[in-house]
């Protein structure tokens, strides 16, 4: 098993130790994963979809809950004071939708903090790759993952519900797939992250702590030269295109998945 300061922390969200985690041979034998309390914390809205028979309703059920519970509006802003200035209140929506635009921005820097958080993961990339806690670009990526503009709803406690979501779906559903999906990513270079070569075409590559697939291999072939064939455990996924019926990343079938060491199958 890897070194554990290779991935993360020490202490997770997740009752599992990180390495374990993050290891390629989690992936190949996954166990549950569960972020302590967050079913716990909204039992009425599991409780409201144990009742429906179908993905569409549920996906409706939780866009309502967290509109309610978060206060989203159609703009994502509200009326602060009596002079008119607004207050901007982050959502999980919104951080999907810049996420899809740039992986690299700050509300990136809030996702890989989140998983940071609750997974123990280490970010390896944020703009460029991050070599070392005494580096400028591990400064950069913690001042924009604590910035105050993106934490003040409660953004955490809305990723944790997104991602239980997620996985009660796939539970109940067995959608995209019941343990594996096959996922492919387009990159244009391999040599930063191969762990190990096994050969010229299997290698067990380290992913950023949070890493965007697609299930269609033409989609990925659009993003680099490489495409990276993956079959990712159902449950590291935080979010997939079905899984909401309003959002911002359907024309890509992107996926969200955990990071960490997975085996791949690289093809041209």
């Amino acid at each position: 098993m890897p070194d554990i300061s290779q991935h993360g922390h020490s202490t997770n969200l997740i009752g599992m130790a990180t390495a374990c985690m993050a290891s390629h041979l989690f992936n190949d034998y996954p166990k549950p994963l569960h972020i302590a309390g967050t079913r716990e914390s909204a039992p009425g809205l599991f409780e409201q979809l144990a009742g429906q028979t179908t993905l569409a309703e549920c996906g409706r059920i939780f866009q309502d809950y967290m509109c309610v519970v978060f206060g989203f509006e159609t703009e994502q802003r509200l009326r602060d004071d009596a002079e008119g200035r607004r207050r901007y209140r982050n959502s999980y929506l919104r951080l999907i939708q810049d996420w899809g635009l740039d992986s690299n921005n700050a509300q990136g820097a809030v996702l890989k903090g989140w998983v940071e958080s609750r997974f123990g993961l280490f970010p390896n990339y944020h703009k460029q790759q991050i070599s070392s806690f005494m580096s400028k670009d591990w400064i950069v990526y913690i001042e924009e993952k604590m910035n105050s503009r993106y934490h003040n709803n409660c953004i955490y406690m809305q990723l944790d519900l997104l991602y239980e979501f997620c996985q009660w779906v796939i539970e109940r559903f067995q959608v995209p797939a019941a343990t594996h999906k096959t996922l492919y990513r387009g990159v244009n270079a391999l040599d930063d992250w191969v762990v190990t070569e096994q050969d010229k075409q299997h290698k067990i590559v380290r992913f950023n702590s949070i890493v965007s697939f697609t299930d269609r291999s033409s989609i990925a072939s659009e993003f680099g030269a490489y495409i990276l064939q993956v079959e990712v455990p159902m449950v590291k996924l935080v979010f997939f295109s079905d899984l909401l019926p309003h959002h911002a990343l359907r024309g890509e079938a992107e996926y969200l998945v955990i990071g960490g060491d997975y085996r791949v199958t690289v093809r041209r």
